[in-house]
């Protein structure tokens, strides 16, 4: 897999309501959709994770993917979030490449930058496929009134790509860690994510539904579920919204 000419058929849009719905749709269209790459320059109806909508601050990247959903594997979790973060940090990093020391992933998919929300992922499945729909704030972030946490866009780092480049550096890096995963397994996935994600010791809330445990990360499960070190003892939990908190919260 050395680049995404050998694995994506991109096609570009000026405007979509959802590139996932027009992903779910090829899907349902009864043709071979693995590998659709599907980007529009602008989105009207975004959504996001928990039924959430993606809002589009402009100039951002929205870009969404097909693949077969058969390297899911047998695990409580799967290992699509951490491949899907995976290749959307490399690819925004090999986009702006002064973001390295930035840039950070929060369990298990969003992308922070300076600890402000820059990027998130929506994974879905349908039949045989999974589809991965990424956003990410590239020239500038939505209206703070506008979203619920702080957010960041990537130019703070320096001067953006086209979003078309953009795109592409992240289908380059989504075949490399797909390839890697089908390879080598999730294990070395685990790892490689760690090393790009909030630091072990990192105070953490998660909540999410009737769920709200506060303590402080203490690593991934061999699955991928978040181990948090609580007052009550070590937890293991496999879904919920992350805030990251002040040290010495």
């Amino acid at each position: 897999m050395s680049g995404q000419g050998d694995v994506w058929r991109l096609s570009c849009f000026d405007e979509l309501p959802s590139t996932s719905d027009y992903c779910l749709n090829a899907c349902r269209s009864g043709h071979d959709a693995a590998g659709l790459a599907v980007l529009a320059r602008r989105q009207t109806k975004g959504r996001g994770s928990r039924g959430r909508t993606w809002l589009d601050g402009g100039q951002g990247l929205a870009l969404s993917v097909v693949l077969e959903a058969a390297q899911a594997g047998p695990d409580a979790l799967g290992g699509w979030p951490f491949v899907a973060s995976l290749g959307f940090y490399d690819g925004l990093l090999r986009a702006v490449p002064a973001a390295q020391s930035r840039l950070m992933i929060k369990w298990p998919n969003d992308l922070l930058l300076d600890g402000q929300k820059v990027g998130g992922i929506l994974i879905e499945r349908e039949g045989d496929y999974v589809l991965i729909g990424l956003g990410a704030n590239l020239a500038t972030a939505p209206a703070q009134n506008l979203v619920a946490r702080p957010v960041a866009c990537l130019a703070q780092c320096g001067a953006v790509p086209d979003v078309e480049s953009v795109a592409r550096h992240v289908l380059d890096g989504l075949a490399l860690w797909h390839g890697l995963w089908r390879q080598k397994g999730f294990a070395s996935i685990r790892t490689a994510w760690l090393e790009r994600a909030h630091p072990v010791g990192t105070p953490l809330v998660v909540q999410g539904g009737t769920t709200y445990e506060k303590g402080h990360f203490a690593g991934l499960a061999e699955d991928g579920r978040l181990q948090l070190n609580t007052e009550g003892g070590m937890k293991t939990i496999a879904t919920g919204d992350v805030l990251l908190m002040e040290k010495g919260a």
